[in-house]
């Protein structure tokens, strides 16, 4: 996998950075960035001297972290749906970790709060002819939670069934790689 997706990041004539420190971890489950800054959770598969490598890399932003317990990532329980806007689930974890990134954030983020915690990992994409787009879990799936998304008046809802995918831990931002490149891709 890693070989494959560095040929096409390199396709793309986007700088690769590869972490070599054999001591440092970094999931991208746990890396959110919300256009201002980047949060990173330090979980079982990320730690600090992976958010310190990120930082190296993205000296331009913010860097915060925010201890992950209870959950895989970072995005188990939160993701970006909106500018501005996060997606957060409503366990105590979620939200202690919300609480975190308040603290150590100086922006003030508005925040979509979710019953369901995996209905809270979602992808905001602004497409240019579309306008905002959000990708999230379907109503079969999570259905008190969809009906939270269906408040976003000006976002163009799809939503996507995860069912199989998330028996193995698997959420949408998992199967997700974003780049923000010219449209004559």
């Amino acid at each position: 996998q890693v070989e494959d997706m560095k040929r096409v990041l390199e396709s793309l004539n986007l700088n690769i950075v590869e972490m070599v420190d054999e001591n440092a971890t970094l999931d991208g489950g746990d890396v959110l960035f919300t256009g201002r800054e980047f949060f990173v959770g330090l979980s079982r598969r990320t730690n600090q001297r992976g958010a310190e490598i990120l930082a190296d890399t993205f000296k331009d932003y913010a860097v915060s972290t925010v201890p992950v317990h209870d959950s895989l990532h970072l995005k188990s329980f939160c993701s970006m749906a909106g500018p501005n806007l996060i997606a957060i689930g409503s366990s105590e974890a979620a939200q202690k970790a919300l609480k975190t990134m308040q603290q150590m954030s100086d922006h003030r983020y508005d925040k979509l709060t979710v019953p369901d915690d995996a209905a809270a990992n979602c992808i905001y994409l602004n497409i240019p002819s579309k306008g905002h787009v959000l990708l999230h879990r379907a109503p079969e799936e999570y259905p008190e939670s969809a009906k939270v998304f269906e408040k976003l008046k000006d976002h163009m809802l799809i939503p996507i069934a995860n069912t199989e995918l998330e028996k193995v831990d698997g959420s949408l931002t998992c199967c997700s790689v974003l780049i923000n490149k010219a449209s004559e891709l």
